[in-house]
């Protein structure tokens, strides 16, 4: 029997634009610790590398803080995000319809994620697209994580599958690393949440949403 495709996913600005409510839930934990606040476009190249890189990316190192407050800090963000998930972010486009063709194609599929594995879940539930999802691996599942390939490759491995018969889809350097290192293919989206310009980051297809990335992931069956 011939080895099924195994497509694994990022979740942040790859299957979801969750910044708006990223952003707001890092502000509320600024204002709360006062410090200012941000706009989305200071902060959106750095909400896909977890709570703690956006308030360095806004506030300086983490060094400015005490070990105590950046705990506090963080046990707020998640408390807050936690309860606040799902007011603004929003389905990338042509998400639903590539998630239908890959389960009538009988692919299977998982997320790999730096997010929190519960917030992960938890997300992906909400917005209506838990179920088509065999695995979700999120930054505290293994003991690694993106960009270690191992994330990858163990959750191909929890599939069934097999990393010469995967691709990966994602959207920052951190996506594009864990690929390059598992040696899997990467379909890099053209405007996610990094600072790095699109030919700065490895893939080997570039596209801007899903819309038609069916063509791509044809040739790889």
């Amino acid at each position: 029997m011939e080895q099924k495709l195994t497509v694994l996913f990022d979740l942040d600005g790859t299957l979801v634009d969750t910044a708006p409510d990223l952003i707001h839930a890092h502000n509320h934990v600024m204002k709360k610790f006062g410090y200012p606040t941000k706009t989305i476009d200071d902060l959106k190249n750095a909400v896909g590398q977890g709570a703690k890189a956006m308030m360095a990316k806004a506030h300086g190192e983490w060094k400015w803080f005490d070990e105590k407050i950046k705990n506090e800090m963080s046990d707020e963000f998640i408390s807050f995000y936690g309860k606040n998930i799902l007011n603004e972010s929003t389905l990338i486009n042509g998400v639903k319809e590539f998630l239908n063709w890959c389960k009538n194609k009988n692919i299977s599929m998982g997320v790999c994620t730096n997010k929190t594995e519960h917030l992960a879940i938890d997300l992906l539930k909400k917005i209506g697209i838990y179920d088509y999802f065999e695995y979700v691996a999120g930054y505290n599942t293994f003991e690694y994580c993106k960009p270690d390939p191992r994330h990858l490759i163990t959750t191909i491995e929890i599939l069934g599958g097999d990393k010469n018969k995967s691709i990966m889809i994602g959207d920052s350097e951190t996506d594009a690393n864990a690929a390059k290192a598992a040696e899997i293919p990467m379909i890099l989206l053209k405007y996610g949440y990094t600072e790095k310009l699109s030919n700065e980051i490895y893939h080997n297809h570039l596209v801007k949403d899903f819309v038609g990335i069916e063509k791509i992931v044809s040739e790889y069956l």
